[in-house]
């Protein structure tokens, strides 16, 4: 169930909220300054044209597009597993979260069930990489204002993550992990597997709490977040807006919750499982400090998460094809027998085994910025005709405008960072 966040909790301070815009008169004269594409305060490749009147934002016009990478094209022309190595570029904050958002919308483009062992696995794998991108995201926002000791904080256990990426896929940072069906090899040890996951998963209580002591009661991070950028919760909904920009402004809204899928959904195994619990918070602020208690409180429901799956991962295939030749042999069997060589010379160069419908699905899931959805349309061959992918960093960078003009400019990282922006999601 969703469940508010209180105004006072976490800083018991009280913030005045200002009007900048409340017995300003604009002199008319204005002088434009372009922030970025590349700039510190940005991260990313993004560039706001502004007009200032003064040190005050009279106008903001976001531009987008700057990496020039063509996602979307490649789809055409890259195998429903072959095209996960290019999504899992889209954010590169949380890579597996792509992976497993784009086999989803495959999945539900073939229909297929997953084993309950993929969907545990999976499920795990979605949390960490949530907690993998709000701890950036809520490092990088005191990084912006000034406290450089808080991003080390929410730095350092991010590498505990890339760990067990590592250790599940042998890549640590684009680990293009998942396959049609299931994912792309069973994880060598499982004892080791908990293990990293049980020591990633303290190391970001520690550091959460250590962030926590540092920001939730500083003045100066409270007055440069507190009252800026708000988006009430009609505007989050105009703008369709998702995720932490949405729930901090009062819209309890988590595909989790609303459209379940993985282990957030009962009956996960085929035999009556229960979903993981877990609350969503919510705020009603509106405002960057307000995007900000929502993460951290996001970070806590996903350890929570994590708690009810490590110990409890059912044994079983990983794969959903009960036909080995729709599946990838053992690199064993490729380098030594003629039928494995065969086998996946036929699925890697030959386009054989599965066949997709002639057909269109959408498909979607609940990231750390929020709806992250893949729309495909399929003329029946081996790879997509038509790729449309619904990044919620694109979605929520719109109203940059509107939560900047007539503030101050130095409130922009604040807004941006609040935003937690991933230039390949805008580019187009």
């Amino acid at each position: 169930m969703p469940f508010t966040l209180k105004p006072e909790q976490g800083f018991g301070l009280d913030v005045e909220k200002t009007d900048y815009l409340k017995d300003h008169v604009d002199t008319g004269e204005r002088w434009v300054l372009n922030f970025g594409p590349q700039h510190p305060a940005t991260h990313t490749t993004l560039r706001l044209v502004l007009e200032l009147d003064g040190e005050r934002i009279a106008r903001c016009t976001p531009h987008i597009g700057y990496l020039h990478s063509g996602f979307e094209k490649l789809g055409e022309h890259l195998d429903y597993n072959q095209y996960v190595t290019i999504v899992s570029r889209m954010d590169y904050l949380s890579p597996i979260a792509n992976d497993i958002c784009w086999h989803h919308a495959v999945e539900t483009l073939f229909g297929i069930e997953l084993t309950p062992r993929c969907k545990v696995l999976r499920t795990i794998m979605a949390e960490f990489a949530r907690i993998q991108n709000h701890l950036l995201c809520v490092g990088a926002a005191a990084l912006d204002l000034g406290a450089i000791t808080g991003f080390l904080f929410c730095f350092n256990p991010r590498e505990k993550i890339y760990d067990i990426c590592d250790y599940i896929s042998g890549q640590r940072f684009h680990p293009d992990w998942t396959r049609v069906g299931g994912i792309m090899k069973e994880i060598p040890d499982e004892e080791i597997f908990k293990k990293l996951c049980r020591q990633a998963m303290e190391d970001i209580k520690q550091a959460l709490g250590e962030a926590e002591g540092l920001l939730n009661r500083n003045r100066i991070f409270i007055d440069r977040t507190a009252g800026i950028g708000v988006i009430d919760r009609k505007e989050a909904i105009a703008w369709s807006l998702t995720g932490p920009m949405a729930r901090a402004s009062g819209v309890a809204r988590d595909l989790r919750k609303d459209f379940p899928y993985l282990c957030y959904k009962d009956n996960w195994d085929g035999q009556g499982a229960r979903a993981v619990e877990f609350k969503v918070p919510l705020a009603n602020e509106g405002d960057a400090y307000a995007r900000f208690r929502v993460r951290v409180e996001e970070i806590k429901q996903s350890l929570f998460i994590l708690e009810q799956l490590i110990d409890n991962i059912p044994g079983g295939p990983v794969d959903a094809f009960s036909d080995s030749k729709m599946v990838k042999p053992p690199k064993k069997d490729v380098y030594g027998s003629i039928e494995g060589l065969i086998q996946h010379f036929e699925l890697i160069m030959s386009n054989r085994g599965w066949k997709p419908p002639i057909a269109e699905a959408y498909g979607a899931i609940e990231t750390a910025n929020g709806e992250l959805g893949y729309y495909i349309v399929s003329d029946g061959g081996p790879r997509a005709w038509r790729v449309r992918t619904r990044p919620p960093c694109f979605i929520n960078y719109q109203v940059m405008a509107k939560m900047t003009e007539g503030h101050m400019l130095s409130d922009i990282p604040a807004v941006i960072g609040s935003i937690n922006v991933v230039a390949a999601e805008l580019d187009r």
